[in-house]
């Protein structure tokens, strides 16, 4: 099948971040031919564009960079590229979109024009915004855009979504304490930077546990560093963990409750405490209405729960309507792992919901 051909030729020649020349080329490559006009809105991007002479479109997306880890698979279609692979999926995602564009080409009246977009950078710095702020979307009058990601656990070959929380806005936590060391036998002298660090995890932990359980979030710390001997105050505490939430009022809630705590433990221990909170990816939220209106065209399965991992096809959500999905992988490996890897038989059931969405879709 042509759709595994591709996966398999991207998976061979994974690359990152914005610099992804074989894989424009491939893509350029495959696009030829078809009744679309192909274009790059920016550096390390592609688009698509099919004119069935309607006023407004739609959009699809599939992310192309891959990570940088070395595969421990051992296929004819092994990355050839050291110390990088597609361990995300994201070549699946081209694919995908590529039989899309073969299924489009052979269609003669459509509601709506087609957009494929083929983004750079999402493991990265967040192509989506870069995207977005090319003016593509207004320039096409894109009524609404659509994603999907390869999800290990749900059932092979289904998609899956849910109404309003689907992923996490995202940011890194770094905490450092600055104290004094002293000699344990004389700890009045010095200011106990673990002591401090321990009363900020604490606390950290009430204040999220505090939410409503209903409001979904999350505040982890998976690092933990303190002091250099047994018998000696210590001088610094280093932190380092995640805070995920959804709606913004939670998520700047929690950010404030975290420099309220430290002004608090510094007031109560004497030390300086230093929290850096990073911008992160906004949540993946879809809005009601437009799910509402893929219900009536598409079927998928409903998802009880939101996932906590992030991705940047919120921005798009934040400049227009926007739904996302996942294609169940079944049992496979975890993403991001070096042996990642999937039936790509699967490939088929993506490319299907994306032409019932292109085609049914009002």
């Amino acid at each position: 099948m042509q759709i595994i051909q591709d996966r398999r030729a991207l998976h061979r020649i994974p690359e990152l971040d914005k610099l992804l020349p074989e894989t424009l080329s491939y893509l350029k490559t495959a696009l030829s031919g078809l009744n679309c006009r192909v274009f790059s809105p920016m550096d390390g991007a592609l688009c698509a564009f099919f004119d069935f002479g309607a006023k407004r479109s739609l959009a699809f997306r599939a992310d192309m960079d891959a990570l940088p880890m070395a595969e421990q698979n051992e296929t004819e279609y092994t990355s050839r590229h050291p110390g990088i692979m597609h361990a995300c999926g994201h070549d699946g995602h081209m694919a995908i979109l590529l039989e899309l564009a073969r299924r489009l080409d052979k269609k003669r009246s459509l509601p709506h024009n087609i957009l494929l977009v083929f983004q750079p950078a999402e493991e990265t710095t967040g192509g989506a915004k870069d995207l977005c702020e090319t003016g593509i979307f207004r320039e096409y009058n894109v009524r609404a855009i659509f994603g999907l990601h390869l999800w290990p656990g749900l059932p092979k070959g289904s998609v899956a979504s849910r109404k309003l929380e689907l992923m996490a806005r995202s940011c890194e936590v770094n905490v450092d304490i600055y104290g004094k060391s002293a000699h344990i036998a004389k700890a009045a002298e010095g200011i106990d930077a673990l002591a401090a660090g321990a009363e900020f995890y604490r606390r950290a932990m009430d204040m999220e546990a505090a939410l409503p359980g209903h409001i979904f979030r999350l505040l982890k710390f998976g690092k933990f560093e303190s002091g250099t001997v047994r018998n000696a105050l210590s001088a610094h505490t280093h932190m380092e963990g995640s805070l995920r939430a959804f709606q913004d009022g939670v998520f700047d809630g929690l950010c404030q409750g975290l420099t309220g705590i430290a002004r608090d433990v510094e007031q109560l221990f004497g030390c300086t405490v230093a929290v850096s909170l990073n911008a992160g990816y906004p949540a993946v939220m879809n809005p009601e209405e437009l799910y509402d209106q893929v219900k009536h065209c598409a079927d998928f399965l409903e998802l009880e729960s939101p996932f906590m991992t992030a991705e940047d096809f919120a921005f798009y959500q934040r400049a227009l309507p926007g739904m996302f999905f996942f294609l169940g992988t079944g049992d496979s490996p975890a993403l991001h792992t070096s042996n990642f890897d999937f039936d790509e038989t699967i490939l088929e059931k993506g490319a299907d919901f994306f032409e019932t969405l292109a085609t049914d879709f009002v």
